[in-house]
């Protein structure tokens, strides 16, 4: 049962507090997706070289690839899943060793596995692929400390910043911090920020093409150094309201994130068939060069879900394909639109040879 608390409800604390407001905004009114680097492999501590610390860590980078591939924490208890993992090791395509930059001289594990092996795994599991393609979030946060309230950002709250960016890189989700410029300032202060004020928030987002919103504070007890706060999840299909208790800060920032990329593979993830479908036609106007048509070509086929992306007719300006992949028409749309550069002229969709419309823009 989610829960809503009211502004201001934890300030009362006769306690030294750091409070920290987050606005997690993903971008959608236009949706803006870009392709994730990384997201089929990952990086783990090792305790040594052996081949038992390889296997070991093999299972961990397998599972966080699968967590960011699906969209969801819920793949690893499937029964399917879990029986592959103790194969983690023969799934890996090549890894290597590294030294933490953190300076902690621990030992690190980076390894790569095959996108053709995650999405075969995941398709025998049943579970949906949430592909490459990703809208950003964009990030406002507010911290409270000695010197009042300020947004969080590289230059004033570094630490924050990082457990942030890791937070959403274990979950192959883009992130964006806003410019705090002139314009920003005037349309949102930190004390404004800490209202949690949907309209509000909204309204200073929009020159980011803000649309999804998720809203955050904590406060950290020096006593303890344990977080308390509260998430909530702001888009078209309503809000999601939920209290977070964490050991610390990235912790806390982690629970946020959850919320941001749970919600959204639940709109773009898509249960891929083992059987291809080869019934899809596509058409794209203002197609007038080469470059222009690499450009489709090469963006549609490193899709996931799209084996081919075969020519049918060129005429003139406009070109038409014959789709060759692992959904149907109204499935590979939802995908195909995030790239802003396929803007969509029509939808006919009703039937599973249904063709996509779009224009290609320079």
């Amino acid at each position: 049962m989610s829960t809503q608390l009211m502004p201001g409800a934890i300030m009362y604390r006769k306690i030294p507090l750091v409070v920290l407001s987050c606005m997690v905004v993903c971008l959608s009114v236009q949706v803006r997706a870009e392709l994730v680097q990384g997201l089929y492999s990952a990086t783990v501590a090792v305790s040594d070289h052996s081949e038992k610390a390889l296997a070991g860590a093999s299972r961990e980078a397998l599972s966080q690839v699968l967590v960011k591939a699906s969209g969801s924490v819920e793949a690893l208890e499937n029964t399917t899943i879990r029986s592959r993992l103790g194969k983690s090791r023969s799934y890996v395509q090549q890894y290597s060793y590294a030294e933490d930059s953190q300076g902690t001289a621990a030992l690190l594990a980076r390894f790569e596995f095959d996108s053709v092996v995650v999405t075969r795994l995941l398709t025998e599991a049943g579970l949906p692929l949430w592909t490459a393609n990703r809208s950003a979030v964009l990030v406002w946060a507010v911290v409270e400390g000695p010197e009042g309230r300020q947004f969080l950002s590289w230059e004033n709250t570094p630490s924050l910043a990082e457990d942030l960016h890791a937070a959403f890189a274990l979950r192959g989700v883009p992130v964006q911090l806003p410019l705090y410029d002139l314009a920003d300032s005037a349309a949102l202060s930190a004390q404004e920020a800490w209202h949690l004020s949907g309209p509000v928030v909204q309204a200073a987002s929009v020159r980011y093409n803000a649309e999804n919103i998720l809203v955050g504070r904590a406060a950290a007890l020096t006593t303890t150094g344990r977080w308390m706060g509260d998430w909530a999840y702001l888009s078209a299909q309503g809000r999601i309201d939920r209290s977070i208790t964490a050991s610390d800060t990235a912790e806390f920032l982690r629970a946020g994130v959850a919320i941001a990329a749970e919600e959204m593979a639940a709109r773009y993830a898509v249960a891929p068939s083992s059987a291809q479908v080869a019934g899809v036609t596509m058409s794209v106007r203002g197609v007038e060069t080469y470059g222009d048509y690499a450009g489709v070509i090469s963006w549609l086929e490193g899709l996931e879900l799209i084996d081919q992306a075969n020519i049918e007719r060129i005429s003139g300006s406009e070109i038409q394909l014959r789709l060759t992949a692992q959904a149907d028409a109204s499935q590979l749309a939802a995908i195909i639109e995030l790239n802003r550069r396929l803007t969509p002229v029509a939808s006919n969709i009703g039937t599973a040879s249904a063709q996509l419309r779009y224009q290609w823009l320079k």
